[in-house]
């Protein structure tokens, strides 16, 4: 069904600073030969609230200096032992076999003689148990089967392995070899954001009829101090975005031949190493119940927070509160929400923050993906929206990594910040006033330039237990 919302007249999307003069920044309509002055309002209406998008790693994030072009970190891979990819050389029935582990990336399994194994059809389920007798190889292992029938599925079955335990003879030596820890390492590397303000001295003694205001509260007759104010606050959001949407410069692209190398911002990552939904949002408890079997296989955190556009938003409340409603004589009677009972005399609340369902999902909106200017502007159809990102859960707390520049585990927040600094020069947040303007005297420009730049890159730990929801 169309919608009611009219596209015309619409939203406004013209950006309001730009590197050339607007129309719409100065005055025109001075006329000394009317004997009527205009009736004025000389604050500035903020007819767009806040403009700001920047508060998602303030919520969820910290931030620490480093002192390196890269960032390393080790991972803790899996304690118990797997393979998925096996296939057996001996037939059915048969009361031992040589197995072929073929899974990505495994040049030598860790299975030993004497370790006992369940092995499964990975298509009909039918399964063995059985005693490794001999490992021929880096790939190969050979057991004898515990069941009178021998093996339950043909020859060159793809099958599942895992190691449950062992058995040894009375009188026999121990196990022989032994495992190394295995960890994964994962690199980042921060890239330099910079901006930058400019206004010409005379510009500066000038002063407008129009009361200009900003996010951070800054007021006053003067037009450039907005122009300043909302360049630092642009470039503030910036340092933010930036961690989120940066990828790196993939070999011989075009960044990449002009000496840019990007950054893994958290998209970047959660895309690669987490968990994707790829139906735009979940709308049914069973998906969410896909979703908590996923977590289940990954880290299993307890808490954690899903930063939402508005149609997940309304997905999950929509979802909340069918699930909350009931009827009573096949009459339907109001839904009772949270700690309280909604009374027919209370404005009926169909707003949900969290719910729980195997694990605490608290649910947040997050402004930028539904700022027009940022993703919230992007196609948000299904059927074409392949990409469009409608939210992003994130696990709360902290975990354990080996930090490579410190030589020891630490806590770390599964998402945060690291920024170049040392003991003279900290790269965190700079800004620096050039020129002969507005209280500066650095050189002869009659202007006032104000700089800004940052260094910093963002360390996504455990993207296994991040999940990016999207469509496609």
């Amino acid at each position: 069904m169309p919608s009611a919302l009219l596209s015309s007249p619409t939203f406004a999307l013209q950006p309001s600073a730009e590197q050339v003069a607007l129309q719409t920044n100065y005055i025109t309509n001075f006329n000394f030969l009317t004997q009527y002055l205009p009736d004025t309002y000389e604050k500035e209406f903020e007819r767009y609230g806040n403009r700001t998008i920047a508060s998602f790693l303030r919520m969820v994030g910290a931030e620490m200096p480093s002192n390196s072009d890269q960032i390393k970190w080790a991972e803790q891979g899996r304690l118990h032992i797997k393979y998925t990819s096996c296939t057996s050389a001996a037939a059915a029935a048969a009361s031992t076999a040589t197995f072929t582990v073929a899974d990505s990336g495994v040049t030598y399994i860790a299975i030993r003689v004497g370790q006992t194994l369940m092995i499964q059809n990975n298509s009909t389920g039918v399964f063995n148990k059985a005693i490794v007798t001999a490992v021929p190889s880096a790939t190969t292992f050979t057991v004898a089967y515990y069941e009178t029938a021998g093996q339950a599925f043909a020859v060159s079955t793809a099958c599942t392995v895992f190691i449950y335990g062992s058995e040894f003879k009375k009188g026999t030596n121990g196990m022989v070899g032994s495992l190394e820890s295995e960890d994964d390492i994962y690199t980042n590397n921060p890239i330099i954001i910079k901006d930058k303000y400019a206004v010409n001295g005379s510009d500066m003694a000038q002063i407008g009829w129009v009361e200009v205001t900003t996010e951070n509260g800054a007021t006053g007759y003067l037009w450039y101090l907005k122009s300043e104010h909302e360049t630092r606050l642009r470039f503030e959001d910036y340092l933010e975005t930036s961690m989120i949407e940066a990828v790196p410069a993939a070999s011989a692209s075009g960044a990449a031949t002009a000496g840019f190398i990007g950054s893994q911002g958290i998209f970047y990552v959660v895309n690669n190493r987490g968990n994707v939904w790829g139906g735009g949002t979940p709308t049914t408890l069973s998906d969410w119940d896909s979703i908590v079997s996923r977590l289940d296989k990954q880290g299993a955190i307890e808490e954690n927070v899903v930063f939402v556009n508005r149609g997940l938003s309304f997905d999950i409340d929509n979802m909340l509160a069918q699930l909350n409603g009931y009827t009573s004589g096949g009459v339907a009677q109001s839904a009772s929400f949270g700690l309280f009972d909604n009374d027919v005399d209370m404005a009926l609340n169909l707003g949900f923050t969290g719910f729980r369902r195997g694990y605490d999902f608290y649910k947040s909106d997050w402004k930028y993906l539904n700022d027009p200017t940022m993703r919230g502007g992007l196609n948000q159809t299904a059927a074409t929206a392949t990409g469009t990102i409608t939210g992003l859960m994130v696990p709360a707390g902290s975990t354990s990594v080996y930090d490579q520049i410190m030589g020891k585990n630490a806590k770390r927040p599964f998402l945060h910040v690291r920024y170049r600094a040392s003991e003279a020069e900290d790269r965190r947040y700079k800004t620096w006033i050039t020129g002969s303007a507005g209280g500066a005297a650095t050189s002869d420009l009659d202007a006032m330039e104000v700089n800004f730049l940052s260094e910093r890159c963002v360390c996504t730990l455990g993207a296994n237990n991040f999940v990016l929801f999207r469509y496609g």
